[in-house]
């Protein structure tokens, strides 16, 4: 059993933005990710890793493939493996989501420009 508060750890960019690691493996990997205005996740996929977000405040856009869906509080999306995916906050407040990955394979990340 492993228990952790979201209050004692940090979000990754010093400004208070980015991810900010929970739980890690063995079978999942997740966390909460918070957006700044104006800020993006920035583009990526995974060859063998499917990733589902939850939205739980602010506003923004999911890109999956290239195509924008509209990102609010209380929508769920579920990337499957090797789909190209970006999350921008179009909002004038933060945005905060919870991000979960499975399998647990840290290096399974491809970048794209």
């Amino acid at each position: 059993m492993k228990k952790v508060n979201e209050s004692e750890l940090a979000f990754r960019n010093p400004d208070g933005s980015g991810p900010k690691y929970m739980i890690r493996g063995p079978s999942i990997d997740w966390g909460v990710f918070l957006l700044k205005p104006g800020q993006k996740m920035g583009v990526h996929g995974h060859l063998n890793t499917e990733e589902t977000f939850y939205f739980l405040s602010g506003s923004g856009k999911m890109i999956v493939n290239d195509h924008e869906h509209d990102a609010n509080a209380g929508d769920a999306f579920l990337v499957e493996k090797q789909e190209k995916h970006d999350i921008h906050n179009t909002g004038t407040e933060d945005l905060k989501f919870v991000f979960v990955k499975c399998p647990y394979l840290p290096e399974d990340k491809v970048e794209y420009t």
